[in-house]
């Protein structure tokens, strides 16, 4: 329609803005241009009306009474609803004394109710304009005298402040450096509150009053910061190329270097420049917030130490207003990274349940959560992440991408796939709604990793296709992240020659301690693998040695598991049985304290087929009976079909004295994972509304999953739905602990 660079917030606002008509949608690309765009970019700007529409709806507008006009237009000048009350007391600006004499609200509402101007319903308290675009077409045919002078009268009448300072700045007709300077004020309290999109309103509002060019450039500089943390920047590029023609300065710096962490070399040098600008002494905040980036810099580049020493610094420096939602999560997780885990975790304060948790608390867990995750504490990892999921809807969009994906990464640990596949989706649609893909890469890899062992190849290859774009820059983690991909790929689908390849630009990378530290990103035991498949054992030594070694000191079972397949495979590679079958052993003794079922499942089968080679088909039958049954339930058809295959040359194939594989037609199986994920919920015990907020979905989008759930799974209430899911839940696995019970190897 001639119109480009509609971002996707811009046509969610044009969406609502339209009611989703598409021919006013149409009316309006066609006929506004880029002057629409401009306003669907700011939140205090009211889209225009098509010409058409706004016609008719003047029209009616002019068969009114004054009385009844000026309700209308103060309304419109409130926004979209407001009270009766409210409207007639702006109205008042508009009416002479014996006009206003002469009538009353509730007259006046009648008629502009009779008349479609505005719409009113029994028992709620508010008025509201019928369609988005009455509200538009009538605010928009208020002159600027009239305009201003009910803004003003809207600022004596609401009560609160951001709204009263919003009235005053939309009826200032020029620079006002005192209202600049309130406005700047309060935005910088919604800062300090983690409240970005208010905040980036006030500054914004404030910039647009700055008398000099000075204050114009801190407020703005100040307002586009907010807009990044709230995810509201629909062009960082031109933002980038306007703040770049600012005056040189600590924030001017700061903020590109912000805007350019995808382009790390940049963001190094513009973030260095800053901090040499910078006295932290004389401007902790301004300090607190470049070294917060640092932190994220070092974050992208696996430096575990120089992460934590930087956030570390952040917090010293402004502990309360870093201007990030993640400094506390980057200490923690640099930390872990230099091989600290334990301890840290250790040190932790007792955190309170998310919902009840402060910001600073809620960065806390979402840390805690990952380090469980890479301890081991799978249980604990998904309850920390689950909560903190539930409970960070106004937070930064990046701290939302990255709650989701912390929370998938533990899920598929765990061995939930399908939540996992929810969450992937949902962080990798917030980071493209927010035009910041760049921070989900590693979100990439896991729904690639999933959708690969669940032998949906096409899906794992489209998502490992994007890491691998950004790759090309060749800078550590999106290489790690593209790497990976690829090898999980490869790995699923049997090919270990593309393993190789893909892995391949890993080891340039090592040995940085960072990127072997067992339990973050473990990558060893497939290179040693695929080395061991295509019988270089020598190649396979060298990438499993250095991380058996870690594994051991850090005492981790969950990589020692991992590893003891790896060895074992690599020893039956060169025929020394007794040197595999100790590892497969010692593989065993780990399994028992591992939560993570796919793991123990590859263990099961690698031993396996190891002692079906060996001629000892009893034992190998236990085994792969056993990796058969994980991964059954966890529904992984490249590694099952492997087992089946390697249980058939047993002679136990699905028809032998093994349990029969069970179908995938009953049940949860029955559900798509966004049908199973509403399920799972709702037998929690949350209600549509809890679910809903759970998986940022709406409450009707929850109604129709469960519409569809209930005939499938042939229940007719959520007390059957419950127990139709737990019949289809597979109990603890003999032998094994529950999870958080003596002898689990964690602490509950």
């Amino acid at each position: 329609m001639g119109v480009r660079g509609l971002t996707a917030q811009a046509a969610a606002r044009l969406h609502a803005h339209t009611a989703g008509n598409p021919l006013h949608v149409k009316a309006l690309l066609e006929k506004e241009g880029a002057g629409l765009l401009e306003a669907l970019g700011e939140r205090d700007v009211t889209p225009p009306a098509p010409k058409s529409f706004t016609a008719l709806v003047l029209a009616k507008l002019a068969a009114c009474s004054t009385a009844a006009d000026a309700l209308v237009c103060a309304a419109a000048v409130l926004g979209t609803h407001c009270t009766p009350a409210d409207a007639w007391e702006v109205a008042g600006a508009d009416l002479l004394d014996e006009e206003r004499r002469a009538s009353d609200v509730l007259t006046a509402l009648e008629e502009a109710v009779h008349t479609g101007l505005l719409a009113e319903s029994p028992g709620d308290p508010l008025i509201r304009f019928p369609h988005p675009l009455v509200h538009a077409a009538v605010y928009h045919q208020l002159g600027p005298s009239r305009r201003a002078a009910l803004h003003l009268s809207a600022a004596r009448t609401v009560r609160d402040q951001a709204h009263r300072l919003r009235h005053r700045a939309l009826a200032a007709a020029g620079p006002d450096p005192e209202l600049a300077a309130e406005l700047a004020t309060l935005g910088r309290k919604f800062t300090a509150e983690g409240a970005w999109a208010n905040a980036a309103g006030q500054l914004t509002a404030a910039a647009r009053l700055g008398p000099e060019p000075a204050a114009y450039e801190q407020y703005t500089l100040e307002a586009v910061e907010c807009a990044l943390l709230a995810g509201d920047v629909p062009d960082m590029g031109e933002v980038a190329q306007r703040i770049a023609q600012f005056t040189p300065g600590g924030w001017r710096s700061y903020l590109l270097g912000r805007l350019s962490l995808f382009d790390l070399d940049r963001a190094e040098a513009l973030l260095a420049d800053a901090w040499h600008r910078c006295d932290p002494a004389a401007e902790p905040v301004l300090g607190a917030r470049i070294a917060g980036q640092f932190a994220a810099l070092h974050g992208s580049m696996s430096h575990g130490t120089e992460m934590a020493e930087w956030a570390d610094l952040a917090i010293r420096l402004a502990p309360d207003d870093t201007a990030t939602d993640m400094i506390r999560v980057l200490r923690l997780t640099g930390l872990a990274m230099s091989g600290r885990a334990p301890q840290t975790l250790a040190a932790l304060a007792p955190l309170p349940d998310p919902a009840l948790a402060t910001p600073a608390q809620l960065e806390e867990l979402l840390g805690r959560g990952t380090l469980r995750e890479w301890t081991g504490d799978l249980t604990g990892a998904v309850r920390d992440l689950g909560g903190v999921f539930g409970a960070c809807h106004g937070r930064a969009a990046s701290f939302r991408v990255v709650a989701a994906t912390a929370l998938a990464s533990a899920e598929y640990r765990a061995g939930r796939w399908d939540d996992a596949i929810v969450h992937t989706d949902l962080a990798l649609s917030l980071a493209t709604d927010t035009d910041q893909p760049h921070i989900a890469l590693y979100c990439r890899m896991l729904a690639a990793q999933v959708h690969a062992v669940r032998g949906a190849f096409a899906k794992a290859q489209a998502h490992a296709r994007v890491a691998r774009v950004y790759a090309a820059g060749g800078h550590v983690n999106p290489t790690l992240w593209a790497a990976l991909a690829e090898a999980h790929l490869a790995r699923a689908q049997g090919r270990p020659e593309e393993v190789l390849a893909a892995l391949g630009p890993l080891l340039a990378l090592a040995p940085r301690g960072d990127l072997e530290e067992p339990g973050t990103v473990p990558w060893a035991d497939l290179l040693a693998e695929a080395w061991a498949a295509l019988g270089d054992e020598k190649h396979a030594v060298q990438a499993l040695a250095p991380y058996e070694v870690l594994a051991t000191q850090r005492g981790h079972h969950g990589a020692l598991l991992v590893a003891a397949r790896a060895r074992g495979t690599l020893e039956a590679a060169r025929g020394d049985t007794v040197a595999a079958e100790r590892a497969f052993r010692s593989g065993l003794k780990h399994a028992a304290h591992v939560e993570a079922p796919f793991d123990r499942a590859l263990l099961h089968l690698a031993y396996g087929g190891f002692l079906r080679r060996a001629g000892r088909r009893t034992r190998a039958g236990e085994q792969l009976r056993t990796a058969r049954d994980l991964l059954v339930r966890l529904d992984a058809p490249p590694d099952l079909g492997r087992c089946e295959r390697e249980l058939a040359a047993c002679g136990l194939g699905p028809a032998g004295s093994a349990p029969e594989r069970v179908p995938r037609t009953r049940g949860a199986a029955l559900l798509t994972p966004q049908e199973l994920a509403v399920a799972r919920l709702v037998a929690s015990g949350l209600t549509n509304r809890q679910v809903a907020r759970e998986l940022v979905i709406s409450v009707k989008t929850v109604e129709y999953h469960l519409g569809r759930i209930f005939p499938k799974l042939g229940v007719d209430s959520r007390t059957r739905l419950t127990a139709a899911l737990a019949a289809d839940e597979p109990g603890p696995e003999p032998g094994r602990p529950e999870p958080g019970r003596p002898g689990s190897g964690r602490a509950p």
